[in-house]
């Protein structure tokens, strides 16, 4: 019998491809704009938050699909050289997901998602007996997978994060099996319409809840106790995939078996940090990284 392959942090949901154009401003309708600059590179929240775990020094590993066609190879290619397991990703007749992002000086962004028909992966297409993760980190984008494996996990005392960005059926249906609910302000807005309001209610069925803010740092719950901590002061360039970043530190720092209060500050430094660099994938911090970021704080 084969032995299962440790990893700190599994990470299950969606992965694209993300094309990012710089604009001096979004366009209006019926306008024409022309971009500065057009960066290439892997994508999707829990293919990021991966990235990120790597990047952080910790062994990652990803499950989910790609298509069999260009952008698939390239971003398969990009786990390869970020040293992120890839034995649990399906590779489909599908075409692989696209993002396209336009980003404006100030680091504020708009972004289009095209999934084509791409559905979510059956409940047994990934076998995942082979991996045994101290954390897994579910973005809700292949439901059908995590539902079963947060319920495993539960029973085998393995730690569970919820990447909530945004409200669909993938994120409400986790939302009460999972250990560690971290949403974005977004997702705040479409629950209820007040963040204060979703810690509230999250909190009555989630052991632990967070909202990030943006710049406004993050509210949290845990062990009926609440608080509050500030954004890092950074000079945004791009705020894409700073909640991936966020998502994907935190899942290490649990791995890592973090304090509490620790393990929120090293996220948000790691959300902060994506925001100075153009490129959600290319704006992950390394150890060094937030190291720098987080020694004035020591």
């Amino acid at each position: 019998m084969t032995q299962a392959k440790e990893v700190d942090v599994l990470c299950v949901g969606h992965a694209c491809y993300d094309l990012l154009f710089s604009v001096p401003e979004h366009p209006q309708e019926n306008e024409k704009i022309f971009a500065t600059d057009l960066t290439e590179c892997g994508g999707g929240p829990a293919a990021n938050a991966a990235v990120a775990v790597s990047l952080l020094g910790m062994k990652a590993a990803f499950a989910g699909q790609l298509g069999q066609d260009t952008y698939g190879d390239k971003h398969y290619q990009e786990f390869l050289n970020y040293s992120v397991c890839t034995d649990l990703i399906q590779r489909t007749a599908k075409a692989t997901p696209l993002s396209t992002v336009l980003v404006k000086p100030n680091g504020n962004r708009a972004l289009i998602n095209y999934k084509g028909d791409t559905q979510p992966l059956a409940a047994e297409a990934i076998d995942f007996s082979q991996l045994a993760p101290k954390v897994i980190l579910f973005d809700g984008h292949e439901p059908y997978l995590s539902m079963p494996l947060a319920l495993q996990a539960r029973q085998a005392g393995i730690p569970t994060v919820l990447d909530a960005g945004s409200l669909h059926d993938g994120t409400m249906a986790l939302i009460g099996q999972v250990d560690y609910v971290v949403c974005s302000e977004k997702f705040g807005q479409q629950f209820t319409g007040d963040a204060k309001k979703t810690l509230a209610r999250l909190g009555r069925v989630a052991p632990v809840v967070v909202i990030t803010l943006g710049e406004q740092g993050l509210i949290w719950q845990y062990g009926g106790h609440q608080g509050a901590m500030p954004a890092f002061a950074v000079k945004a360039i791009d705020s894409t995939g700073a909640g991936d970043a966020f998502h994907g530190a935190f899942a290490a720092g649990l791995a890592a078996q973090m304090d509490w209060l620790a393990l929120l500050r090293y996220a948000s430094a790691a959300g902060a940090y994506c925001c100075t660099k153009k490129g959600a994938r290319l704006g992950l911090p390394s150890q060094a990284d937030l190291d720098s970021l987080l020694q004035p704080l020591t």
